[in-house]
C-alpha cells in the first residue's frame, strides 16, 4: 500500500473516530434522559404521564424504524440548518445523532425497567422525590445494563458511519467505496473491513469489561 493510501487511511480513521465519538456523546446526552422519561412516565410509575409516554414512544419508534440511509436524506434540510452543509464529516454527525438517540433511549429504558420495584417503593416510603429516586435508585441500579446499551449503540454507530461515508460523510466507508470498489483496489477494502471489525471487537470487549466491573460494585455494595 502506497504512502498516499496510508495517509488517506489515517485521515479516514480520524474522521470515523470524530463522527462516532461526537455522535455517541450527543446521542447519550439526549437518549439517556429520553429513556428515563419513557420509564418514569408509564402508568403506575413515579411520574405517570400516559399521554406524554405514548407520544414519546411514537416518535422514538418512527425514528428507529427508518433505515439510516433514508433518514440521512430525509433530514438534509435540518442537517444544513445545524451544520451549515449536508456533506462532510461534521455534517454526518447530525443524522448519526438523530439515528442513535432513540436507539440509546430504548435500550436504556429496557435496562431501567429491570430495576426492582421494591427498591423504588422503599425510596418512596421514606419520602424520596422523583428526581432523587431517578438519581439514587433507578440509574445506579440499571448502570450495568446502561453500559451494555451504550456499548451496543457505539457498535451500531460504527456501521452507520460507514454508510454515511458512501454519501459524502467521509471516514472509512468513503475510503472503502472510492478506492476499494470504484478503483478496483480490493486490498484497500480488506484493510477497511479489518479496521472496522477491530474497532467493533475492541469496543465490545471494553464495554463488557466495564459492565461487569459496574455489576461487581453493585453486588459488593448490596
Amino acid at each position: 500500500m502506497s504512502a498516499m493510501l496510508v495517509t488517506l487511511l489515517l485521515e479516514s480513521l480520524r474522521q470515523t473516530a470524530v463522527m462516532v465519538g461526537v455522535a455517541a456523546i450527543l446521542g447519550s446526552l439526549f437518549g439517556l434522559p429520553l429513556g428515563i422519561l419513557l420509564v418514569v412516565t408509564t402508568k403506575g410509575h413515579i411520574l405517570e404521564r400516559p399521554t406524554l409516554n405514548k407520544a414519546l414512544g411514537v416518535v422514538v419508534n418512527i425514528t428507529r424504524s427508518t433505515p439510516f440511509i433514508i433518514l440521512m436524506v430525509a433530514i438534509i434540510p435540518f442537517t444544513r440548518l445545524v451544520a451549515g452543509t449536508s456533506v462532510g464529516t461534521y455534517a454526518a454527525i447530525v443524522p448519526l445523532t438523530v439515528a442513535i438517540t432513540p436507539f440509546i433511549a430504548r435500550l436504556s429504558e429496557a435496562a431501567m425497567r429491570e430495576v426492582d420495584a421494591g427498591l423504588i417503593e422503599a425510596a418512596l416510603s421514606v419520602g424520596a422525590t422523583p428526581l432523587q429516586i431517578i438519581r439514587k435508585v433507578i440509574v445506579p441500579e440499571a448502570m450495568p445494563g446502561i453500559v451494555a446499551a451504550l456499548t451496543i449503540s457505539l457498535v451500531s454507530l460504527i456501521g452507520y458511519s460507514a454508510m454515511a461515508g458512501t454519501v459524502g460523510g467521509g471516514g472509512l466507508g468513503d475510503l472503502g467505496i472510492r478506492f476499494g470498489y470504484q478503483r478496483f483496489m480490493p486490498e484497500v477494502m480488506l484493510v477497511v473491513v479489518v479496521i472496522l471489525v477491530g474497532l467493533v471487537q475492541g469496543i465490545q470487549t471494553l464495554g463488557d469489561l466495564l459492565a461487569r466491573k459496574v455489576n461487581k460494585r453493585l453486588k459488593a455494595r448490596a
